[in-house]
């Protein structure tokens, strides 16, 4: 199962999550920047490359200056 807070690639269609919960057999993912969280099930995630990590950081990052 991977740490809460950190990041994972659904592998049914490539979506980039922050790792927010487990619940039952599944792992919660949330979108950078907010959003309505999903369901994965953890044989079906993989490790978030560098890459996706830094762009998914910045998206929230702008999401949150936007904030009042």
């Amino acid at each position: 199962m991977p740490a809460l807070g950190s990041y994972a690639v659904d592998g049914r269609d490539g979506r980039v999550g922050r790792v927010v919960g487990h619940e039952g057999a599944c792992v919660q993912l949330r979108p950078p920047g907010g959003g309505r969280s999903w369901n994965c099930p953890p044989y079906l995630l993989r490790v978030a490359p560098p890459s996706a990590v830094l762009a998914a950081r910045v998206r929230e990052l702008n999401w949150q200056s936007r904030m009042p």
